[in-house]
């Protein structure tokens, strides 16, 4: 698995950036933002959407500089600024940033999928809203993102968050090629019973998977509609539960 990637030079901030949204109304609930894209990922997720930004490199100076000049131009525009990937957790550099962002006055969302908890744990003071990433339940984590170990990892950065004050989601992409209606079922209400509050349901885009069977047709799919239906009966389970297509 990737280790954190270190900075090296004091007070210089070196992350690599793989592309920024500039304005989004759907990466972080309620707020107006932006998302910046960290380049690199532990995972192998075979429906991974993004597989361009999977593979590691080190950031160059540069590259935060002109991050931060864009936010600059967009102070009194954007409401927060979102740190995405990959997984934005590997860059030990996102420390800093962060505490830069904040002193633009912006509020700070996180996408993860908790590979890395102590990280997390140490970045949360800092955060105003996490929006977590739960590839399946127990070890079929592993299965699904193709690395051993991590729903441990994963399991530990569920607790710190809700043992902390933070507002956060868990949200799972759904692909029939890694559950059945059933197993989507009692994922949810574990999350549930373990205390999520609000939860997403994403259909997994098809278009562009990092596996290139992600991209065929899955025989015997259930239709949309019973998702539709499953997430209508877990509703009462949650504050919020939301299907995503």
């Amino acid at each position: 698995m990737c280790q954190a990637q270190h900075d090296t030079l004091p007070g210089t901030i070196r992350l690599p950036i793989a592309g920024l949204t500039p304005m989004t109304t759907l990466d972080y609930p309620n707020h107006l933002a932006c998302v910046v894209f960290l380049q690199g990922c532990p995972l192998r997720c075979g429906y991974c959407h993004n597989p361009q930004m999977v593979d590691p490199r080190r950031g160059k100076p540069h590259e935060w500089q002109e991050v931060k000049q864009f936010l600059a131009s967009r102070r009194g525009l954007l409401e927060a600024v979102v740190f995405s990937g990959g997984e934005p957790t590997l860059h030990n550099g996102l420390t800093g940033a962060i505490q830069e962002v904040k002193a633009m006055g912006f509020k700070v969302g996180l996408h993860t999928a908790g590979p890395y908890p102590e990280h997390l744990a140490r970045l949360l003071p800092q955060l105003d809203w996490v929006g977590l990433d739960v590839k399946g339940r127990g070890q079929d984590f592993d299965r699904i993102c193709g690395r051993p170990g991590i729903w441990q990892r994963h399991s530990h950065s569920l607790v710190a968050l809700l043992d902390s004050d933070i507002d956060f989601e868990c949200r799972t992409t759904v692909h029939w090629k890694d559950f059945t209606l059933a197993e989507v079922e009692r994922l949810a209400l574990t999350l549930a019973d373990c205390g999520v509050r609000r939860y997403a349901l994403q259909v997994a885009r098809t278009d562009q998977c990092i596996a290139p069977a992600y991209c065929q047709a899955v025989p015997n799919a259930p239709p949309i509609s019973m998702l539709t239906a499953l997430v209508k009966r877990l509703t009462p389970y949650f504050d919020r539960l939301e299907l995503r297509q």
